[in-house]
């Protein structure tokens, strides 16, 4: 279990240090997981040995939103002076996501028929 561990992290690491060198504008850690993906389908005792330590860290997951929480108790009396400016930027950042996400839907959808806009 140890050692699938340390595979976890080497992923994530390699992914840290990818992303930084290129210039990549994409967080370290999901380079890291896709560098562990294409690994897992390469190699499918990867994925095996993984799996037991992935499936832990999935359970616990909720543990990583404690710092996320702290923070924002640290910082109320700023959240609620500012809550309209916040306000905006969720909402229009949410729009803009489920926006793009559409887009591409489409985009790789239609790719994936060859063009053909079905009739």
């Amino acid at each position: 279990m140890l050692r699938a561990f340390v595979v976890i992290v080497c992923f994530q690491f390699a992914g840290e240090a990818l992303s930084r060198l290129a210039g990549l504008p994409v967080p370290g850690p999901v380079v890291g997981l896709a560098l562990l993906v294409l690994a897992a389908l390469a190699w499918p005792a990867l994925q095996r040995e993984v799996e037991e330590v992935a499936d832990t860290l999935l359970r616990h997951l909720s543990l990583l939103f404690v710092p996320a929480g702290v923070g924002v108790l640290q910082y109320l009396d700023l959240m609620r002076s500012e809550w309209l400016p916040l306000l905006a930027v969720v909402v229009v950042s949410t729009a803009l996501t489920l926006a793009v996400s559409a887009l591409a839907f489409t985009a790789v959808s239609r790719r994936g028929r060859g063009g053909d806009t079905g009739a």
